[in-house]
């Protein structure tokens, strides 16, 4: 155990911007025949991890002093399963540092792994003040689970550069670290309901073979508007941010496998991720190019491969986030409506909610009333042993001694209700 002197707060200063691309109706042939290319030799490329994959990350060193690990008795009694690891990716745009520093705060414990990034169209500049700021954080520097990526990409959410994007970065984690057991993305918008004592919790009573992904074989007006126009996403092989163009042609459905849509969010295992990476079936590729050039296709990517796999028969239709639709607000203080909204979100026993702006108040409510989180600190949990009136989590205890609360409950209500019989298999991967 060692006992550190306080760390300054980290205090945001950043604020979030917004890049809107343009759409443009026409395209010409050869563009069309030039994405496909690039598009085809990008997304092959980035499953096949380099060995020169760590060198694209801004690393931080272990300070000896600073391992936040006891070591473990001989003799130590247990006290229930050992708690899973989350590998988490976190990914921003430009002036999205300080939300995400402010997520990974809200959802950080020693046993998990993080990994930032902020994609191309945030200079440079901004990365590495990101990767500063991590290193000046005395547990990140101690468990050395936090790294940046350092050679980033384009992500647009419109094209197929997020699934690549995704998958890459997903490539590095398991590089990084052999024992995490699920992997979880979350963009700058989101934010936990949860503790991750809570979470960790709760998890380490579930098989660890369950994929949380909202999922549906219903297509309906999505096939005209999402699955049949044909895009070239520029984020594929443009250094710079560039419009998405629509072609005026059309694709065809496919008839050997059945196409699944969904969120953008999913929890999903370890073993899946290595399933879509490490090449040992081929549909994950086939899917990949597939929809290189279909717009909002990372909705359908994680969807489809589980519904037509091996891992069909773990899917639980629910991503465990609530979506906050009408939770924003501009205000210093939340109104009765905003109040009335927050206790159904609480209720609902997700254990992450999206949609929030940028300094939104509603996250201010969810610190206090929730985590129990202070400005610039990390949520406590039963690794965190200092004093209350200093930094609780000043003093280090072990990362496996888990102090769950009313967010475990919720959670675990949740859950059940999830894998509740007439529930469970009822709305799972449905061809309809």
């Amino acid at each position: 155990m060692h006992h550190h002197p306080k760390s300054p707060p980290f205090t945001p200063s950043s604020t979030a911007t917004i890049t809107l691309s343009k759409d443009n109706s026409k395209c010409t042939p050869y563009i069309i025949l030039a994405s496909f290319f690039f598009s085809l030799l990008f997304s092959l490329s980035l499953l096949s991890t380099s060995t020169s994959a760590s060198q694209s990350l801004l690393t931080i060193r272990r300070d000896p002093s600073l391992f936040p690990n006891r070591p473990v008795s001989l003799t130590k009694i247990p006290y229930g399963p050992t708690p899973p690891s989350i590998a988490y990716l976190i990914s921003g745009s430009a002036g999205d540092s300080a939300r995400i520093i402010r997520l990974l705060l809200a959802t950080y414990h020693p046993r998990n792994h993080y990994l930032l990034h902020l994609d191309l169209s945030a200079p440079q500049t901004e990365r590495d003040r990101l990767a500063v700021t991590i290193h000046s954080v005395p547990i990140f520097r101690a468990a050395q689970n936090v790294d940046v990526i350092g050679k980033a990409n384009y992500a647009y959410q419109r094209g197929s550069s997020t699934v690549t994007s995704t998958l890459h970065s997903a490539s590095i984690l398991l590089r990084l670290s052999s024992k995490w057991d699920w992997f979880i993305s979350l963009s700058a918008g989101d934010y936990p309901l949860v503790t991750q004592d809570d979470l960790l919790h709760i998890l380490s009573y579930l098989p660890k073979n369950l994929n949380f992904v909202n999922h549906s074989s219903y297509i309906g007006w999505k096939e005209s508007k999402r699955l049949k126009p044909i895009i070239v996403d520029t984020g594929h092989y443009l250094l710079e941010k560039d419009e998405i163009f629509y072609v005026t042609q059309k694709r065809v459905l496919p008839n050997s496998f059945r196409l699944f849509s969904g969120s953008a969010f999913a929890m999903l295992t370890r073993s899946f991720i290595e399933f879509c990476i490490l090449g040992t079936d081929n549909f994950p590729r086939t899917l990949l190019m597939y929809l290189a050039n279909m717009p909002y296709s990372f909705t359908n990517y994680f969807p489809t491969i589980l519904c037509n796999s091996k891992f069909k028969s773990t899917v639980i239709n629910h991503n465990l986030q609530y979506v906050a639709f009408n939770m924003s607000s501009s205000k210093k203080q939340l109104s009765s409506h905003d109040l009335a909204e927050f206790n159904a979100m609480i209720q609902s026993g997700d254990a992450f909610a999206t949609q929030f702006k940028f300094d939104d108040p509603v996250l201010d409510h969810i610190d206090r009333k929730i985590l129990k989180r202070k400005p610039g600190r990390v949520v406590q949990g039963g690794w965190c042993l200092g004093i209350p009136a200093n930094d609780t989590c000043s003093v280090w205890g072990d990362a496996d001694i888990l102090r769950p609360g009313k967010g475990a409950k919720r959670l675990e209500r949740r859950i059940v209700k999830l894998l509740s019989g007439d529930t469970f298999r009822s709305l799972q991967c449905l061809d309809r």
